[in-house]
């Protein structure tokens, strides 16, 4: 179909094609993929059996000209712009349209015909900070067996090694531009968004979008699909038994082990609600029409496969940081919940993720689009089941968090004491659940002509391996990465043994 088709044609097409909606992936056009989502919302072609199902002459929708209405009366012509509305009005035009009346067609041809370019420019600025080579550790895999890739793998500035950045003041690293973490941004800026892997969207086409394609390659991410324990029944382990949870396969998988109030908060989880780029209007980023995306769309089996978007809470545009997806495991034992927002109860986190996340914050926007009101009812059975959501076994930590001596090697001794001493890594994440339920500003203002990202959030440790990449934008590709991190922003000059038992000592948490 011509990309200048017409909306309403487009709608036609999906009404003949309603059985069998396909995508053709940018990166593969000769394999087509269902899209489930798009034939849940449109309907399938029905033979012409009846008279009223055929055109007649009260069928004037299609031929009428949207660009030049015929107005109400003659008078209006003497009126400014014939009283027509010229400029860009919020409910008819799509958002960042380039003109007044530009269709979802133009936009999306114009975007899928860029998408190459984005993606290809994005890929050059990651190759020239990281190794993107992966080397995995093959002692440590994650809960499910994918091992982990080992770094560092930011580029250093030539002729500066690790050890002699680390002797700089945060000043002479500034004015030499060798700080190696800068911020990481979204690859769509402008249009930002939540943007979901390849290996996701395999699963759940309509996951997919036609502006932008997730960055970081596979060998960095977080299992798919990945384990999901449960706090009140820890002897049955992964309850996901490899599958990911989703509304067809959750009442068979949970109903024995979760109440039926926590099955209720499931299916509010697990239920797609309209969103800034999925839902069913011209605003959209996807080729067909969608429910929205689920919280358990980002945060599959309760975990995360770094999905990210941009932070919701800081204009303008440009300011705003892109926002890695986080685990909800452990969630429970958390007291303020949000990077920036610091949310203090589950209930709240669970309301107001919808309206900042989902919509950038935007209740305006988010009436255009469908936003649907979670009625406070479920909102509690929702909290209840994120609260059973546990961490991954640790069977190297005691009963206070601490390495059991008669289990731990000697570099993960060794790293315990970093961690707890030289590293100065409990100030915000002490033991048992290695998390303070604070706020930091780590001022990177300081190393870079960035202007910083002020507090955030310190994130819990536990199960640490299983979340790369880290820090709040992914800009830490490894654990290795995150300790040389924190040693030029702690200032702490650790040595090359030091690091490598501190990253020992993480893999047990």
């Amino acid at each position: 179909m011509p990309p200048t088709t017409k909306p309403a044609a487009l709608f036609a097409a999906g009404l003949l094609f309603g059985s069998a909606f396909l995508i053709a992936r940018p990166d593969d056009k000769t394999r087509p993929v269902r899209d489930p989502a798009a034939e849940a919302v449109a309907a399938k072609a029905a033979p012409v059996e009846r008279p009223e199902q055929k055109e007649t002459a009260h069928d004037k929708s299609e031929k009428f000209d949207w660009k030049k209405p015929a107005p109400l009366t003659p008078a209006l012509k003497d009126q400014p712009n014939g009283g027509r509305i010229t400029g860009f009005e919020f409910s008819r035009d799509p958002l960042g349209a380039d003109h007044p009346f530009q269709t979802l067609a133009e936009v999306m041809k114009k975007e899928s015909e860029a998408r190459p370019k984005v993606a290809a420019a994005q890929r050059k600025l990651l190759e020239a900070r990281y190794d993107l080579k992966p080397k995995f550790d093959e002692a440590t895999k994650m809960a499910r067996g994918k091992p982990l890739c080992v770094g560092p793998t930011a580029r250093l500035a030539e002729g500066v090694t690790w050890e002699k950045l680390a002797g700089m003041s945060p000043a002479e690293v500034k004015k030499a531009g060798a700080f190696p973490y800068p911020s990481l941004p979204h690859p769509l800026h402008a249009n930002g968004g939540q943007v979901f892997p390849a290996m996701q969207i395999k699963m759940f086409p309509r996951l997919e979008r036609f502006d932008v394609e997730f960055d970081l390659p596979e060998e960095f991410l977080p299992e798919f699909p990945p384990a999901m324990f449960l706090q009140q029944r820890p002897e049955l382990g992964d309850v996901s038994r490899g599958q990911v949870i989703h509304l067809g396969n959750f009442r068979e998988l949970l109903k024995e082990i979760m109440t039926p109030v926590q099955l209720e908060g499931m299916r509010v989880l697990l239920t797609p609600l309209p969103q800034e780029e999925f839902n069913l209007t011209d605003d959209r980023k996807t080729p067909h029409p969608q429910m929205g995306v689920a919280c358990f769309d980002c945060h599959v089996n309760g975990h995360t496969t770094a999905q990210f978007h941009l932070s919701p809470d800081i204009r303008p545009q440009e300011r705003r940081f892109r926002l890695d997806t986080t685990s909800l495991r452990g969630v429970f034992n958390q007291q303020i919940h949000g990077s920036k927002r610091s949310i203090r109860s589950l209930d709240d986190f669970t309301e107001f993720e919808q309206r900042t996340a989902y919509f950038n914050g935007d209740p305006i926007r988010a009436a255009k689009k469908g936003m649907q009101e979670i009625p406070r009812l479920n909102i509690p059975h929702a909290s209840q089941a994120q609260a059973m959501l546990d961490f991954p076994p640790a069977p190297k930590l005691n009963l206070l968090g601490r390495l059991d001596p008669k289990r731990a090697s000697d570099s993960e001794k060794r790293g315990e004491e970093v961690f707890f001493g030289k590293g100065k890594c409990a100030v915000c994440h002490p033991a048992p659940f290695y998390l303070d339920h604070q706020m930091h500003d780590l001022h990177l203002e300081r190393f870079l002509d960035e202007p910083g990202d002020g507090p955030i959030k310190s994130f819990t440790l536990r199960g640490i391996k299983e979340s790369p990449p880290y820090l709040h934008d992914g800009r830490c590709l490894t654990l290795e990465d995150t300790v040389e991190f924190f040693n030029l922003v702690l200032e702490l000059n650790l040595t090359a043994a030091e690091k490598a038992d501190l990253v020992a000592f993480l893999k047990c948490l």
